[in-house]
């Protein structure tokens, strides 16, 4: 029986792995023939390269195995455990083998084992997003390093998570075996690093662990639970490590403070709060920071409540054109930054291929909270209502009349019916100048999102072309007022 080696590199990557596995299956190579190597590692009975043998005569026929199992694959892939390899191979061998519902069987011993493997490659991806700590680099703006010790290969698992949620900051993670970099706009991964290369700590951090000392709840303390959802391998990573022992030890006297303590009316959850807004008519003499801070504290409709924060237009004062979409996304929602999302980047390509310069334009919103619905632990966009768009109105006709832009361009359905009125059509009236009252001139566009919601393919390279066709008129605009003098 001749024995084979395949080598997976890097050992964690589904791609890999899968070329791998399609060609021993292609050869028709039992698994118990097949040595699975990773890094340095080479064949104990010197078996050759899988790679180097002859082509099968079926090297072209294709190989359809569940979509559940290739996911389950992607994650176990991610575990240290040197079998990982050979186990899922032989699962896959026995999937073609005519065992399609494989999975559906969860006494089998390899899905056992892999079922295994892939809940502690979750629950190791779960502890990365709850515990890295970034920690700001001396003498740069807004660049944040963090250092983190994984139990497995799961930081180009996780660090699309952190590119969401961070996408505002320019930031690093560091780890033993790898490290992952966001410049803002794209993600990149590099070797290992050790823990000297992080900063050490910063002001922040005393700032944080005030916070958590307030918040600290000595009512509720569980030690025992706390232990399980917080390990002590990870303390050395959370600046609040540091006070726990003296809040644990004081958690009975504080508690007791607390029952002797006068009892105090109960008072609103959220204070009456008057807040001056106008309609268009009357929204002049405010400038944009004082904009800005009283629309953080809006409550004419009841988006506020589930959003994270008020996510208010940015740009240069006086901008010759402003843009504006429909909402903000779950990115901006967590930055606090307009178009920094998906959307976002996909309108930063369109204005480059068109030589506009985004920070010449003002950016911002028909609704200024993020509408979502929940599934799962995922926040899914959803449309804002009518109600909302009138309760926002007056903030963005405020913006409108502070900037005094000469061009507004509507992204999307929503905030064309803000700009333009109710009566406008975006089917219709796509791409159309149209002169508002003020005699501002402006056109409708469709969304970036939508445009990323489109099939993969021709149909979204068409939707892309017809956004920036939409957009090219803005750019020929620009071009023909520098010609002749208008700035």
């Amino acid at each position: 029986m001749t024995r084979w080696s395949v080598r997976v590199d890097p050992a964690w990557s589904l791609q890999a792995w899968r070329e791998r596995a399609r060609l021993g299956l292609r050869h028709r190579v039992a698994p118990e023939q097949l040595d699975w190597l990773q890094d340095e590692e080479s064949s104990l009975l010197d078996a050759p390269s899988l790679a180097g043998a002859p082509g099968p005569a079926d090297a072209g026929a294709t190989i359809g195995v569940p979509k559940a199992f290739v996911e389950l694959a992607a994650t176990c892939l991610c575990h240290r455990d040197p079998q990982r390899l050979s186990l899922l191979y032989r699962m896959l061998w026995r999937i073609a083998g005519g065992e399609r519902g494989l999975l559906t069987n969860p006494a089998d011993p390899d899905v056992l084992r892999a079922m295994a493997l892939a809940q502690a490659v979750r629950r190791d991806s779960h502890k990365m997003k709850a515990f890295v700590r970034f920690r700001e680099v001396p003498g740069e703006d807004d660049a944040f390093i963090a250092w983190f010790e994984p139990d497995h290969h799961i930081v180009d698992r996780v660090a699309p998570f952190f590119a969401r949620r961070f996408a505002g900051m320019r930031w690093a993670i560091l780890t033993p075996y790898r490290s992952a970099s966001w410049d803002g706009q794209a993600l990149a991964f590099g070797p290992g690093a050790t823990q000297a290369d992080a900063p050490v700590e910063d002001a922040r951090e005393e700032l944080w662990r005030t916070y958590y000392a307030n918040i600290f709840n000595p009512a509720r303390l569980n030690t025992k639970m706390m232990q399980q959802e917080m390990p002590a391998r990870y303390w050395k990573h959370l600046p609040e490590a540091t006070l726990l022992p003296a809040l644990v030890r004081d958690a009975g006297d504080r508690v007791q403070e607390m029952h002797d303590r006068e009892a105090l009316a109960p008072q609103r959850r959220i204070p009456t709060r008057t807040i001056p807004l106008r309609g268009p008519a009357t929204a002049t003499g405010d400038a944009l920071d004082a904009l800005r801070e009283a629309a953080a504290g809006c409550r004419r409709c009841p988006l506020w409540e589930p959003a994270t924060q008020t996510v208010f237009g940015e740009g240069p004062r006086d901008a010759q054109v402003m843009l504006v979409g429909e909402q903000p996304g779950d990115t901006e929602d967590l930055s606090g930054h307009p178009f920094v999302g998906p959307a976002g980047q996909l309108l930063n390509r369109a204005l480059a291929e068109l030589g506009i310069d985004r920070s010449t334009l003002y950016l911002t919103n028909a609704v200024k909270h993020f509408r979502y619905e929940r599934r799962g632990k995922k926040r899914i966009h959803s449309k804002p209502q009518v109600t909302h768009i009138n309760a926002c109105r007056p903030w963005l006709m405020a913006e409108i009349e502070q900037v005094s832009p000469k061009v507004i361009v509507c992204l999307g359905a929503s905030a064309a019916r803000a700009v333009f009125g109710s009566s406008f059509h975006l089917g219709r009236d796509r791409g159309q100048w149209h002169t508002l009252d003020d005699g501002t001139r402006g056109f409708a566009t469709v969304h970036p999102s939508w445009v990323l919601r489109q099939p993969t393919g021709a149909a979204q390279e068409d939707a892309y072309r017809l956004l920036l066709g939409d957009l090219s008129t803005l750019a020929e605009r620009s071009s023909s007022d520098t010609q002749h003098g208008v700035t």
